[in-house]
């Protein structure tokens, strides 16, 4: 399933990361990496952009970013 697909309030592990380097060293360096437990906390109105948190961190990905995030519920 990819991150983009969950819905708001679901817990999931991210299980792969399929970026290219910097964009995975941009998720690295939030704490989004392989094995982390993340939450969805909302979405845009447009669903463009989700909130997610990691670690008591929040950030913002588009949704593009999202999708290439896989993640076990």
């Amino acid at each position: 399933m990819k991150l983009n697909e969950l819905k708001k309030g679901q817990l999931a592990t991210v299980s792969e990361i399929n970026a290219n380097r910097e964009l995975k060293n941009r998720f690295n360096s939030f704490g989004l990496v392989k094995g982390a437990i993340i939450s969805i906390d909302g979405h845009s109105l447009a669903k463009k952009t989700m909130e997610i948190c990691i670690n008591k961190t929040h950030i913002a990905l588009r949704a593009s970013e999202a999708e290439k995030i896989e993640v076990t519920v």
